[in-house]
């Protein structure tokens, strides 16, 4: 259940006239009243007699017997309590015993015989209610209305257990804000998958993924085709920044500007250039990035991704909060620069886990330097093809940040930091859809090089994995990606790596248990620690002859995968 509270309204007749008109899409359905301050006010939608004006002159009495000069500006207090999609339909006397707990929370309307404001509740529709208040109380008093939009949340959470309703995750104030009806209205006469704040949001945030400083971010915006405006001191020092859709126009056909800080609280330009100060630019990082191409800076993001697992499960809280915040960018950058065929997974895991990257924990910059690095890497580094090395290391980045966010997930849960560790459970969901694309095709070379490995080599590395690893071996062993782990031992043997170091060093870590398939995020870690190429499609089976799959090691026995990664 979802309060949102607007308390800048000067005319009730004009709010009312809204809640009980047909609305803007023909989308109300039967407004009336179904409680109010008195319990006894005109409800013009179903008693014969009774107007708008009616109830507008009942509400705002309080407020016109006073001096003009004493009347508040903006009178009107309007909230609206919505159901999640996944509740049940509440009754009229249900919704209206929630009005009446809403109003008498925020301080609206607080009873026990303390003065209140008149106001009334319309509900138009299954799924929400509309409250609307004028903010003066019966003897002429202000309300005790500070920080409502924060008592309306807590009394929401009270109401949700006590009715058997869905529990909202309790907020920090750290969200993004939401966009308006009225914006969503827009973006769906327009066609638009989201509102022009949303996109907005997601295209500053690709353009500070990894940016060094101001003119390059400036740069990045121009380029992504939005229209810029600065806000500068009379000495010429940059204060902050708007940004519009070119086609985002208001009713008198002007461009529709968004402050930065209006996108996300992080998106400031105070707060972007904090990224800026701890992490200077390095010597021809851009140059070197650009020249290695997509798949290197893929594998650089594997191995920094890597070490940031380590690095939340033993960091103190403001090194997390920054690790953290810098895997957003990697993910803006990776769905940015990703080809066709996993871009809308990973630009949907970019925006699930937006909101997972910032909570009341302020992050110490400069900690993040080489996830910061690996965006800028993948920005610089160009898109991606769909196929050969950059596909397949695509896929290794891609499992690597799953853990990461994994390991993000398990630092907001112990936080109690809600909503961002519902956030990244989302994004790890995406990250495993477009894993399981990404991945197909390069796991599909290494099993078929797996099972062309003679019987004696594949019963060596069978007996190679029990030692390294007795706990977890005949699991192992019983997946189909066993050949390809099989295949990948052989392939860091005959690069002069001891497999039997590597396999216990990548098993040596936590977050397996999580994993849908032990042998294929091995397989993974290996090929990342050994520097192995990741596409082997065509590559020589290095046992030097070809044979049929070996019947022993059970490798014959075909257990279905554990759904967990």
């Amino acid at each position: 259940m979802i309060p949102s509270v607007n308390k800048s309204g000067s005319r009730t007749i004009g709010l009312l006239k809204y809640l009980y008109g047909p609305g803007k899409r023909e989308e109300h359905i039967d407004p009336h009243l179904i409680a109010s301050f008195d319990g006894m006010s005109p409800d013009p939608g179903r008693a014969p007699n009774a107007t708008l004006g009616d109830l507008q002159q009942l509400l705002d009495q309080p407020v016109m017997v006073l001096p003009k000069h004493a009347r508040p500006a903006k009178h009107v207090w309007h909230t609206s309590v919505r159901a999640t999609a996944n509740d049940r339909i509440l009754s009229d006397e249900e919704w209206g015993e929630i009005a009446r707990r809403v109003v008498a929370a925020t301080g609206i309307d607080p009873g026990d015989g303390k003065p209140g404001c008149r106001w009334a509740a319309v509900r138009h529709a299954d799924d929400h209610i509309h409250i609307v208040a004028t903010l003066v109380c019966e003897d002429g008093s202000r309300p005790d209305d500070w920080r409502s939009g924060s008592r309306a949340q807590a009394e929401c959470r009270l109401i949700e257990k006590e009715l058997g309703l869905h529990q909202v995750a309790p907020g920090d104030g750290t969200a993004a804000q939401r966009p308006t009806s009225a914006e969503r209205h827009k973006a769906e006469r327009q066609g638009r998958e989201r509102t022009a704040r949303e996109e907005l949001r997601e295209t500053v945030r690709r353009a500070v993924a990894g940016a060094q400083g101001e003119e390059e971010f400036f740069e990045r915006l121009a380029a992504a085709g939005l229209l810029i405006r600065k806000r500068a001191a009379p000495s010429g020092d940059l204060l902050g920044y708007k940004v519009a859709l070119p086609d985002d126009l208001n009713k008198d056909g002007e461009q529709v500007y968004y402050p930065g800080a209006r996108l996300a609280p992080d998106l400031s330009l105070p707060r972007i250039r904090e990224r800026w100060s701890a992490n200077p630019p390095p010597q021809g990082a851009g140059t070197q990035a650009k020249a290695s191409g997509p798949s290197a800076a893929r594998r650089r993001v594997a191995s920094v991704a890597w070490q940031g697992v380590l690095v939340l499960e033993h960091a103190d809280d403001a090194v997390a909060a920054a690790y953290i915040a810098a895997t957003g960018e990697v993910l803006d950058a990776l769905a940015k620069t990703s080809a066709a065929h996993t871009r809308r997974e990973l630009r949907e895991a970019a925006w699930a886990f937006e909101r997972a990257s910032r909570s009341h924990v302020r992050a110490e910059r400069g900690h993040d330097r080489a996830l910061r690095q690996a965006a800028r890497d993948l920005v610089h580094s160009g898109p991606a093809l769909g196929r050969g090395e950059d596909a397949a290391m695509t896929a290794m980045a891609i499992d690597m940040i799953f853990f990461l966010i994994t390991a993000a997930a398990h630092w907001h849960a112990k936080k109690k930091h809600h909503q961002q560790a519902a956030a990244a459970r989302a994004a790890a969901e995406h990250l495993r859809a477009a894993y399981h694309t990404a991945a197909a095709e390069p796991l599909r070379a290494l099993h078929q090089r797996g099972q062309r490995l003679s019987r004696p080599l594949l019963q060596r590395q069978a007996v190679l994995l029990r030692e390294a690893l007795p706990g977890l071996a005949e699991e192992i062993l019983a997946e189909p990606g066993w050949y390809a782990l099989a295949a990948t031992l052989t392939d860091a043997e005959a690069a002069g790596q001891d497999p039997a170091v590597l396999l216990a060093d990548a098993a040596g870590h936590r977050e397996l248990d999580t994993a849908e398939s032990v042998s294929d995020v091995l397989m993974w870690r290996l090929r990342r620690a050994a520097s192995l190429p990741a596409d082997t499609t065509g590559h020589p089976t290095p046992s030097g002859r070809d044979v049929g799959p070996s019947l022993g090691a059970d490798t014959e026995r075909q257990r279905p995968r554990r759904r967990t990664r």
